[in-house]
């Protein structure tokens, strides 16, 4: 069987070689005269080979330079928000109030629908929509907006009347702003009377069961903008009277506001009777962050246990105040959610001991039913505790109730005239915008008044912070990511999404991933911690990282290099993996060879920002690379360092042109070759192709653009020529032009990089290879191996878990066994040399003889729960970083409402 096995593996060897050999091998020079551009770099390259040389990247200047680049695009968007803000803020104290106000506007789920006779419905009316690729090809109208009203409030009411009508002068600073800064994508404000104005305008449409649950009073945008940090105890009454429909309603009314607290405010839960309880027991006497998870273990967990109303509120002042003290939680404003049908005390002796004469903490009861034999017990607690009472009958009131608190809590903030800047979290808004963001908003106010008018913000793409990374320098696989105050993930390329059937789908916790779940090597929290402080410095550590969807583990050294986004909460760092990823080559050529660089030549990064001005947005790489070189565009910002290197690599590779040329023109001597595409690609985004075949399609399809240089990322082929030893070759299935390949019959039989040989440094100059039929290949391999390839059904693995192997390049074969249909076959596994690839040899016969006699019984054992472990993760913390901003408490803030 060895001896078979050395046999099969020579043949395939001699016959990849040999191909590799008839597309490639050989040196490579011009074949035809017609290629005299080509020349001329070919002789300008000689003319300046000595100016070409072996740089290292300075990681520390890297990583500053992206946080300066983030820093300017933050504020830009801080700029164009201001504006809004300024603009509402007049346009309301110009407004006089009119509670008879008629007024048609454009409702973004009404616009351009019709009623039986053809006739425009009421606040819908004719709006011309155009598609637009900016807004990720929806069809929008860039010279208005549109309002939408949440489903459960009434379209002409007249505070939704008056305040729609006076923010329409919204919508020439919204038009003034996407002028001034055309990366700008969606707009909008948001009135704390509950309707939403967005730019651009663009329709609307409800879910599957016809409605529209959006509200944008109940976005963590908003909510942050309008309040300070806080900490809140959530009081829920559970004695007998709060049963059926009540015990209903209380449970909503705690769900809506645990929806209004976000990463940086905290809570708890305690119900009452007669005995204490927390709801969480192991959380009794401290508070808990208040993200997605701990919310919904507290969701979960059953209200049915008591404490008495006096020892409750006892308990929550006592936790708060010493919360407090000890410099935890949010240390800004406190509050007591009192969820119950009714108190029969007004309870002055506890405020009087914990709360009074500061008043501290806000006290907001919530009267559940229709009865208000209590209502006046409830109210005075609000009114001398500097909350608010509101009563709630029915489901369909909880929403509008709970949000009445957010008023009070920003009364502060109003009335210092302070304009915070609010930076959220990554978020995919599937109800605005399919985008992920990273959000900015401000508060709009009215200036002789502590009353809330709103908040106005605009999104800002991930995709657009992205196009400020140097990828070039990055290596292959180095990246760069960001974190909040919170240590929660802004960017990061770990930061998946999930399918579903073939969708996307939005991650469980998405925006609440923390650092330490994707940098797991970490585990004494350095790189975090320094982050989250916003400190300036360098790691290093050990990791294994996944390729091809998590279906390839790699080892290797990372350096990280950090700093804080000024302006910003967030800090950002850059990953450079050491050996290739740290090196790369740098020419330098003039701008006069651009006039001979070839259209066909895919660039891939970004080296031209065409979303500068509106009249560079119809401009390709190529096209922005010449006008900028050619000084015929001014204002047009590029990269100069990366067209450069774009040049270099040009020129070196130019010759290959008229050498694929020559093997294109030859293979009519040989149709049966089997070669479809050789391709090449730099380090810089440049790739050249040579098709042998005729496409049957468009050259690229939206799966072909993954096998391209984009912004975000090096090409899987490109990653994976990289990771064999110099002048070897690899195998694989992952195409560069899946175009080409019907039902994936297709295979990328070999590629390699190209490198500086040096012991210590080695950058990455190329990857080359060839894309053939796999039928082709197949049929040498069958008739080298003399047997016949048995049809089976090809396993698609599940999107979210792959088995992943290691290959250990130093075993050179291997035998054992697996099982078939009850019985054991031996096998024999032996590397190909110079190759990525393995001979496999199984035995064909399933001997069972000898199955049964290894065959030993197996028993589980159940492991015991570990409830104190469950109760520490609860408690557990990691560090984090307080938003600077804070308004808690102004002495012009009056004890009634």
């Amino acid at each position: 069987m060895l001896l078979l096995v050395w046999l099969l593996m020579l043949f395939v060897l001699y016959v990849i070689v040999k191909l590799w050999a008839s597309a490639f091998g050989g040196e490579i020079k011009s074949i035809s005269t017609k290629y005299s551009g080509s020349q001329l770099l070919q002789k300008k390259y000689k003319d300046q080979e000595k100016s070409v040389r072996l740089e290292e990247v300075d990681g520390a200047k890297l990583v500053k330079t992206v946080a300066e680049n983030m820093e300017e695009i933050f504020r830009r968007k801080a700029e164009a928000t201001r504006r809004l803000v300024e603009a509402a803020e007049e346009a309301h104290l110009q407004h006089e109030e009119n509670p008879d106000l008629q007024y048609e506007y454009f409702n973004a789920v009404l616009i351009n629908e019709v009623d039986e006779d053809g006739n425009s419905v009421e606040l819908g009316g004719e709006f011309i929509l155009e598609p637009n690729d900016h807004f990720n090809n929806l069809s929008v109208n860039l010279s208005l907006s549109v309002v939408q009203v949440p489903t459960n409030m009434y379209n002409k009411d007249p505070d939704i009347v008056n305040g729609v009508y006076w923010s329409e002068a919204l919508n020439k600073v919204f038009v003034d702003n996407f002028e001034r800064d055309p990366s700008l994508i969606w707009q909008y404000f948001g009135s704390a009377k509950g309707f939403f104005r967005q730019y651009p305008g663009v329709k609307w449409h409800p879910d599957e069961h016809g409605v529209i649950s959006f509200d944008c009073r109940n976005r963590k945008w908003y909510i942050q903008a309008a309040t300070s940090p806080k900490d809140v105890v959530i009081l829920v009454d559970v004695s007998g009277s709060m049963k059926g429909l009540r015990l209903t309603i209380a449970r909503q009314t705690v769900s809506s506001i645990l929806d209004t607290l976000g990463d940086d405010d905290f809570f708890n839960i305690i119900a009452y009777n007669q005995e204490i309880h927390y709801v969480e027991p192991c959380l009794n006497g401290t508070l808990v962050q208040a993200d997605r998870t701990n919310k919904d273990v507290s969701l979960s967990l059953s209200l049915t246990l008591p404490l008495s109303l006096s020892l409750a509120l006892s308990l929550s002042l006592s936790n708060l105040i010493n919360f407090n003290q000890a410099g935890r939680g949010s240390v800004c404003s406190r509050a007591i959610m009192l969820v119950t049908d009714g108190a029969t005390k007004m309870y002055d002796d506890v405020f009087a001991k914990y709360n009074w004469p500061e008043r501290k903490v806000r006290i907001f009861p919530y009267l559940i039913g229709r009865e208000s034999a209590f209502a006046d017990n409830l109210k005075w607690m609000a009114c001398t505790n500097k909350g608010y009472f509101s009563q709630i009958s029915t489901l369909a009131d909880v929403q509008e109730n709970v949000m009445r608190y957010l008023h009070v809590m920003s009364r502060p903030k109003v009335i210092d005239h302070e304009h915070d800047t609010v930076w959220t979290e990554a978020y995919v808004d599937s109800a605005v915008s399919p985008h992920y963001a990273a959000c900015l908003y401000r508060r709009a106010l009215s200036k002789n008044q502590g009353i809330l008018l709103g908040v106005a913000g605009t999104d800002i793409p991930i995709q657009e912070l992205m196009k400020t990374v140097p990828k070039h320098k990055l290596g292959i696989h180095g990246y760069v990511f960001a974190i909040t105050n919170n240590g929660y993930i802004l960017m990061h390329p770990d930061l998946r999404p999930l399918y579903q059937e073939g969708q996307k789908r939005r991650k469980a916790h998405y925006s609440s991933v923390d650092l330490s779940e994707v940098e797991w090597e970490d585990t004494d929290d350095f790189l975090r911690t320094a982050m989250v402080n916003r400190k300036t410095g360098t790691f290093s550590m050990e990791v294994k990282r996944t390729v091809d969807k998590g279906k390839r583990v790699l080892s290797m050294h990372n350096d990280y290099y950090f700093t804080d986004i000024k302006g910003t909460p967030f800090s950002v760092g850059v990953a450079l993996s050491r050996g290739h990823g740290k090196y790369f080559f740098k020419g330098n050529f003039t701008s006069y060879v651009i006039t001979v660089l070839p259209d066909n030549i895919w660039t891939g990064r970004t080296y031209c920002n065409t979303d500068e001005h509106h009249e560079h947005r119809y401009l390709t790489q190529i096209q922005a690379i010449r006008l900028y070189l050619t000084g015929r565009k001014p204002h047009l910002k590029c990269d100069r360092e990366l067209i450069q290197q774009v040049l270099f690599d040009a020129v070196v590779t130019a010759p290959l042109e008229a050498y694929w040329t020559g093997l294109a023109l030859n293979k009519s001597e040989n149709p049966d070759k089997g070669v479809e595409i050789a391709f090449l690609g730099t380090r810089t985004g440049l790739s050249r192709t040579n098709l042998f075949v005729a496409p049957e399609q468009d050259l690229l399809t939206a799966e072909d653009n993954e096998g391209v240089f984009n912004a975000d990322h090096f090409p899987l082929w490109y990653k994976r020529a990289a990771e064999q030893v110099p002048g070897t070759f690899w195998l694989a299935r992952h195409l560069l032009l899946k175009s080409l390949a019907r039902e994936n019959k297709s295979v990328v039989l070999a590629s390699t990089a190209i490198q500086l040989l040096d012991d210590r440094k080695s950058p990455i100059a190329a990857a080359v290879g060839i894309q053939m039929k796999l039928d082709f290949f197949q049929r040498k391999f069958w008739t080298a191996s003399r047997q016949r390839a048995q049809r089976r059904t090809m396993m698609v693995p599940c999107d979210t878990e792959y088995p992943a192997f290691v290959s250990e390049r130093t075993i050179k074969e291997t035998t054992g066994s697996i099982e078939c249909e009850g019985c054991m076959r031996t096998f024999v596994i032996q590397q190909i040399p110079s190759s990525n690839l393995f001979m496999v040899v199984v035995e064909n016969k399933c001997d069972c003889s000898s199955f049964y006699r290894l065959c030993v019984p197996i028993t589980f054992n159940p492991l015991a729960h570990n409830e104190s472990l469950k109760c520490e993760r609860l408690k557990f913390q990691k560090d984090r970083k307080r938003p600077d901003s804070c308004h808690p408490f102004h002495p012009e803030v009056h004890i009634l409402p």
